[in-house]
């Protein structure tokens, strides 16, 4: 018989643990550089984005950012806000990290659905994966720079720990719920708003949620609550800007499609 590991950490102190380790190294990124670099992309994209975001510019400058400055800009606010309010480098640094550092409490979630168990074996490899998660160079770089990237992912993150089922004691799993996937539908609308090359990822989740136990018809109707929480989410977020984006060009995604969206505009009499 093999021998039985030791029993690990409580998940909430393993989660306090990690997580508020995760967040020091983070935040002293920022601290260890004094402050955040802003390149000449963050500075006439992502600032300009942020301009946008509180006061919109269509009619007042042309393509300032090439056609970038259609995009979802919001998530660059809390960049634009910082610059104006005179805060010192490492403060703007420590706050943009704390923001960014949400992704981590879901990335050892979903560590905790991929790796059940409550010995310190698995504990430990639940915070290697939170370790390697964050590890790339492209990731690191967010923390000393423009934070609208991470940003945009960190909705997405937490829908897919809300997706993937939930393991039990006895080496099973349970669905996470109607509950949770429909608030894995709504984070994900959302992220899709903040980012629309995030759409991909988000389109895969129904086929996570169709993994759910219960019957065809329970799979299927978790699946249709996940699908149209997914459309409310992406409705909600996105609504404003698009109207704006429509007034101005007659397209609520310009400049992408905006062929297919002639017939709309014929049909609605809209004129520029």
């Amino acid at each position: 018989m093999a021998e039985a590991r030791p029993a690990g950490p409580p998940p909430w102190l393993e989660g306090l643990t990690i997580c508020g380790g995760a967040w020091v190294l983070l935040v002293s990124i920022p601290l260890a550089l004094g402050g955040i670099g802003i390149t000449w992309d963050g500075l006439n994209h992502h600032l300009y984005l942020g301009w946008t975001a509180q006061h919109q510019r269509f009619d007042r400058d042309v393509v300032a950012a090439s056609y970038q400055v259609f995009q979802f800009p919001y998530a660059n606010w809390p960049l634009y806000k910082l610059a104006l309010s005179g805060v010192s480098g490492p403060v703007a640094g420590v706050f943009l990290a704390s923001v960014q550092w949400l992704a981590v409490p879901a990335v050892w979630m979903i560590a905790c659905r991929c790796i059940p168990g409550r010995d310190w074996f698995a504990a430990m490899f639940r915070a290697f994966a939170v370790v390697l998660a964050f590890s790339s160079g492209l990731v690191l770089s967010f923390f000393d720079s423009t934070i609208n990237d991470l940003i945009a992912c960190i909705p997405l993150m937490w829908a897919v720990a809300f997706s993937l089922p939930i393991p039990k004691d006895d080496g099973q799993t349970c669905s996470p719920g109607l509950r949770f996937v429909a608030l894995a539908g709504l984070l994900a609308g959302a992220s899709v708003a903040l980012k629309l090359s995030n759409g991909p990822v988000a389109a895969a989740l129904p086929v996570i949620w169709s993994f759910g136990a219960g019957a065809v018809a329970s799979r299927w109707r978790t699946m249709a609550v996940g699908i149209v929480a997914t459309g409310l989410g992406f409705t909600m977020s996105y609504s404003y800007w698009g109207w704006l984006l429509w007034e101005y060009a007659g397209n609520p995604v310009y400049p992408f499609c905006n062929a297919c969206f002639q017939p709309v505009r014929d049909l609605l009499g809209w004129k520029p």
